[in-house]
């Protein structure tokens, strides 16, 4: 299989900026493979759903998503 990239498509105009290569690196040794992919294509700028399916792409965006850590008191720990 063959893959020709067009010269305007060699040229990339958005580069990985630092904090974005943390984020990769941090799945990757997290054992994240697909989410690190995931990041890497939306990075450079290319839709992932091109490139995987739309469930997997939601699995992986439900099992990568950041929420903020919020304590709860139960009113037991109040005395």
């Amino acid at each position: 299989m063959k893959y020709q990239i067009n010269s305007s498509e060699t040229s990339f105009h958005r580069a990985i900026t630092n904090e974005q290569l943390h984020q990769i690196i941090e799945a990757i040794t997290n054992g994240r493979y697909s989410w690190a992919c995931v990041l890497i294509l939306r990075f450079v700028g290319h839709n992932p759903l091109h490139f995987i399916p739309q469930r997997t792409y939601s699995r992986l965006i439900k099992e990568n998503r950041q929420t903020p850590n919020i304590s709860v008191q139960n009113s037991s720990d109040i005395q």
